[in-house]
């Protein structure tokens, strides 16, 4: 048989089996979307496992389709939103970049994971991998809806690792170049906070206007709102302190020793009693237990999340955790502070060091100066009071000297020691403050350690002995005074 007859015959053959070979992807395609459908109708009637196991079929059986990398998808964002169980999520979204990084859910899934390892964060060090996956966003799907988050995301770690210009440039980019998207509103919020921290504050005000017009509906026009009011009457303003007396109004002697203050997420006032050897909420006008018993309690702190964390001679107490942290042998406890990376910072009275302890980890120590007290920033670091060198230092996450101001510095005289300090959301920073030519008073100071208002107890008329403060949500002061057994209150 001549050669080439043999390949006259193969066409044939194959004529025979193509159909076959056609109709397998055909059908591999509509099984995917059975399953699909099948799996989205139980997921939509909450029947999350039926839905689970019917997208794990689709899986395995049509790992091709271009339903596969929706399941992915969709099952990594049900770990994350209805399991709470982040650490689930991750192997969905690996696969969905590993398997399927030309699809369009891709963009989706590398700003999920990028969210999600950036949440993992201690400290800003580690947002290197988060930060890699929002820029394969931005590189590989340039025109995607998730960009402008990605922006965000990345602006925010830019920022938190020191790198307020190019923060600032991205959260423009978010809200410039997709005004609708949902990212717009918190763009602008993080922008106007960075103009803040830049010194720019008119820039600032004018970003807070923006957002209050073009999204007064959400949360950040709220926020906005707030810090608009705060940053005028604190910045341009700064009225002269003015004792407002018993706070709450004529309520006098009804308190059991107050000793430490704290201001909850929420806006609430938290007290330690030292005579009842608790914590209390003031809701309402209304003093309600918060946490357990805790004798001796030396510094008393909020934590973001609400619960209350209190700490003792016997060590760290959760209001969220029955156990006690030790906290080794720090047995002198002068403040305690929680930054917003969920790391509490612990200043010992007789240690020239600060002791910082991660939600997991072992502690660490940060060298320091012997500090009087401490007070968390919004930027994530602290402010300490150093009264052996007459210092405020205002410190970034990684516990680096970011702004140093003298005692004395824009006050009409020095003062010796600080008592105790607290912060707000925008910045300004109290210091309750004693001794020297000064003596006994408050000093109010601006993110960059510019004092912002001052005054002494003998100019307010205040005889009692005040051991705590902090600030409102409208900048102004509560005072804890121990002698007299109440709460005062400046503006």
């Amino acid at each position: 048989m001549p050669a080439f007859s043999r390949w006259l015959r193969f066409p044939a053959a194959l004529l025979c089996v193509m159909p076959v070979l056609a109709q397998a992807p055909a059908q591999d395609a509509g099984l995917a979307e059975r399953l699909y459908r099948s799996g989205d109708r139980a997921y939509s009637d909450k029947a999350y496992k039926e839905a689970q196991e019917t997208w794990a079929q689709l899986l395995q059986a049509a790992p091709g389709s271009a339903f596969a990398p929706q399941v992915l998808l969709r099952l990594a964002r049900h770990q994350v939103e209805i399991e709470q169980k982040p650490e689930a999520a991750m192997p969905y979204l690996e696969r969905l970049r590993g398997d399927y990084i030309k699809s369009p859910e891709a963009a989706e899934g590398l700003l999920l994971r990028g969210i999600l390892l950036a949440r993992q964060a201690r400290r800003p060090a580690d947002l290197k991998d988060a930060m890699a996956e929002f820029n394969r966003v931005l590189d590989l799907f340039p025109d995607a809806a998730a960009c402008a988050e990605a922006r965000l995301q990345l602006g925010r770690a830019w920022r938190d690792q020191g790198q307020p210009g190019r923060a600032l440039q991205l959260f423009v980019d978010a809200f410039r170049l997709r005004e609708d998207a949902a990212a717009a509103a918190p763009a602008m919020l993080e922008a106007a906070k960075v103009l803040d921290t830049l010194g720019d504050l008119p820039s600032c005000l004018r970003m807070l206007q923006r957002l209050r017009a073009k999204a007064p509906q959400s949360p950040e026009a709220q926020e906005a709102e707030w810090r608009t009011a705060l940053l005028v009457k604190q910045r341009l303003q700064k009225p002269l302190l003015k004792n407002e007396g018993p706070w709450p109004a004529g309520r006098t002697k009804w308190l059991k020793t107050p000793i430490l203050l704290a201001l909850a997420p929420d806006g609430d006032l938290l007290l330690f009693q030292s005579d009842l050897d608790r914590a209390f909420r003031l809701r309402g006008g209304e003093l309600s237990p918060q946490g357990p018993a805790a004798p001796g309690t030396r510094a008393l702190v909020a934590a973001p999340s609400g619960p209350l964390w209190l700490l003792t001679k016997a060590g760290l107490l959760r209001e969220d955790t029955p156990a006690v942290l030790p906290l080794g042998a720090l047995g002198a406890i002068s403040g305690a502070a929680l930054d917003r990376w969920g790391t509490l910072w612990v200043a010992d009275a007789k240690t020239p060091a600060l002791t910082l302890f991660p939600l997991e980890g072992p502690a660490r120590t940060v060298a320091s100066p012997t500090a009087s007290a401490l007070a968390p920033l919004p930027t994530g670091g602290v402010v300490i009071a150093a009264d052996a060198d007459r210092k405020l230092l205002f410190l970034d996450p990684d516990g680096q000297p970011r702004t140093i101001v003298p005692y004395g510095k824009d006050l009409p005289a020095a003062f010796r020691t600080v008592t105790a300090l607290a912060a707000d959301g925008a910045g300004q920073v109290a210091a309750l403050v004693d001794g020297g030519d000064f003596g006994e008073g408050v000093v109010i100071y601006g993110p960059d350690g510019a004092v912002l208002r001052q005054a002494t107890f003998k100019a307010l008329g205040i005889t009692g002995r005040i051991t705590s403060l902090v600030l409102d949500r409208s900048g102004g002061l509560i005072l804890c005074d121990r002698r007299n057994d109440l709460l005062l209150r400046l503006n």
